[in-house]
């Protein structure tokens, strides 16, 4: 039996429920895995506050370099969130020899370039299977068992919160904002929802997978990223209407050296299986060349299905021999990031109710080098609403072919663009 002294660096929701878990299946711990591992110390902001787990005071301090210098602790598991102090805390318990499990997607995505080094100098392992898609094993999978294929894309629905409410929006026709606000009230949306709602909690996982996935390092810069607050009612009628869902899609793809990593709502076929992902459920369609197409879905965030994924890492750390980190090994050769994808595209738009009119957009349309696949129109008094569906076209051609109609006078507005993948 091999014991190991654990320090928890907060007790919030994820927190405790690595407690939780390292609690109730303890026995199986020690049974299945030959370890017996106990929580020696836990990082707290306040020793008095109220939680949700019993737990010995002795064992809680508001200092952390109590836990990060004590020469007992073997292994540090950081659930602080936010990017400090919670990198100082990670990159200083790494040069002290400890290995790290994290589930902190914002350190990862900015500060892993840093962090591995640490690791392989101390010897430290650093893991951080909880920071994508909470209980879904997708890390471990793609850098343990399809070692043996190029990963060509993949598209996922890797925030909880979006998914929700888009999933709300869809099956009762409800308003962003009335749907944003029940969310706030049950949980699922944090009191300041900007980093669910504008899609930057997508992109930092987004920024991981990739890296992972493709074997080059995807920094944040280059990732595309677009979010929710635009999408209306008026649109998802017309989605199912056209045969389609909106998800807000993180969207990876490789080319030979050229990389496009975006984040941003996308127009998917009813039948992918994708659309069907409901609730805050996450899930991540990836094509491997030799593999195919597979699918993974579960819980992605919540206090068990997350402590699943950490309690899994802690297990997997204390079973390295000494904790050595495995570099993820990178692949050579300069990368260019692709910010001129091609995709289909949605667009919506009030126009002057006259003759000669859709000639005109469709006109604007062609010189730019985009051409349609689909129109819709409907009266609305004195203007009509003109929807369309492209063929595929290049991003840029098609932001041109949008400037030039935001300059155009039989255009009322621009009401909506949603790329559309399939």
């Amino acid at each position: 039996m091999k014991k190991v002294k654990l320090g928890l660096l907060g007790l919030g929701t994820v927190g405790s429920g690595v407690l939780k878990v390292l609690r109730q299946n303890a026995a199986m711990i020690k049974r299945r895995e030959g370890l017996d591992i106990d929580v020696g110390w836990v990082l707290v902001r306040d020793k008095a506050k109220k939680r949700s787990v019993e737990i010995d005071p002795s064992v809680l301090t508001t200092d952390a370099q109590a836990i990060l210098n004590d020469p007992e602790v073997d292994l540090i598991a950081e659930f602080m969130g936010g990017e400090e102090p919670a990198f100082t805390y990670i990159r200083q318990a790494l040069r002290n020899g400890k290995s790290v499990v994290t589930a902190n997607k914002e350190v990862i995505a900015k500060h892993w370039h840093e962090l591995e080094p640490e690791a392989e100098k101390s010897g430290a392992g650093l893991y951080f299977e909880a920071s994508v898609a909470g209980g879904i094993p997708i890390i471990k999978t793609i850098k343990r068992s399809l070692q043996a294929n190029h990963i060509l894309k993949f598209m996922g629905i890797i925030n909880g919160t979006t998914n929700y409410i888009l999933t709300r929006m869809s099956e009762e026709g409800s308003d962003f904002q009335t749907v944003l606000k029940d969310a706030q009230r049950l949980g699922y949306a944090e009191p300041d929802p900007t980093a669910d709602i504008e899609g930057l909690d997508a992109k930092f996982k987004l920024s991981i997978l990739s890296t992972i996935c493709f074997r080059n390092m995807v920094p944040l810069e280059h990732v595309f990223c677009e979010g929710i607050t635009r999408v209306t009612a008026e649109d998802i009628t017309y989605a199912r209407q056209l045969g389609y869902g909106i998800k807000l899609l993180a969207i990876a793809k490789k080319n030979g050296n050229r990389i496009e990593a975006r984040v941003h709502p996308t127009f998917i076929p009813l039948t992918h299986p994708l659309c069907a992902v409901r609730d805050s459920y996450n899930a991540i369609f990836l094509e491997g060349d030799a593999v195919g197409s597979l699918m993974f879905y579960g819980r992605g965030a919540g206090d068990l299905p997350t402590a699943s994924a950490v309690v899994s890492d802690i297990i997997t750390a204390c079973q390295n021999e000494g904790g050595h980190h495995h570099r993820t090994g990178m692949d050579e050769g300069e990368v260019i990031f692709e910010r001129n994808w091609i995709s289909r595209y949605y667009v919506r738009m009030l126009v002057c109710d006259r003759p000669g009119v859709l000639g005109e957009i469709a006109g604007l349309f062609g010189k730019n080098g985009v051409s349609l696949e689909s129109v819709i129109q409907t009266t609305r008094g004195d203007d009509a609403s003109l929807i369309f569906i492209t063929h595929e076209a290049q991003e840029q051609s098609m932001m041109k072919a949008l400037e030039d109609m935001r300059g155009c006078d039989v255009i009322s507005s621009i009401e909506s663009v949603i790329r559309v993948e399939r």
